[in-house]
């Protein structure tokens, strides 16, 4: 079974969404500013996926801003909205395997 977070527990991480627990059909907005932009990535794409089994997989550019990089996606309609992120020399922070998973209120 997939952990499912708010975003308060990843904040050591530097993973944060908006809003927090988000519902089918709304935008929503993830901020990462961890692993990879601390150690010099310049790109990073958020690896997106819905439910268990990680349906409905994408890569979506993250725009750099001052906090970090930043995109927003639209919650499918499942139960959790999994990420993880990679740099353009295929580096990934996906929390020691675990993903970064987050709710989606039904």
């Amino acid at each position: 079974m997939i952990f499912k977070a708010n975003s308060n527990e990843y904040l050591a991480n530097s993973v944060i969404i908006s809003p927090t627990n988000p519902h089918p059909g709304e935008d929503v907005k993830i901020c990462y500013n961890g692993l990879l932009p601390q150690s010099g990535a310049s790109c990073v794409h958020a690896h997106i996926g819905y439910g268990f089994e990680w349906q409905n997989t994408q890569d979506v550019h993250m725009t750099r801003t001052p906090s970090g990089f930043e995109t927003t996606v639209i919650a499918n309609n499942h139960d959790t909205l999994c990420v993880s992120f990679k740099d353009s020399a295929n580096n990934w922070d996906n929390n020691n395997g675990l993903n970064y998973n987050f709710n989606i209120q039904q």
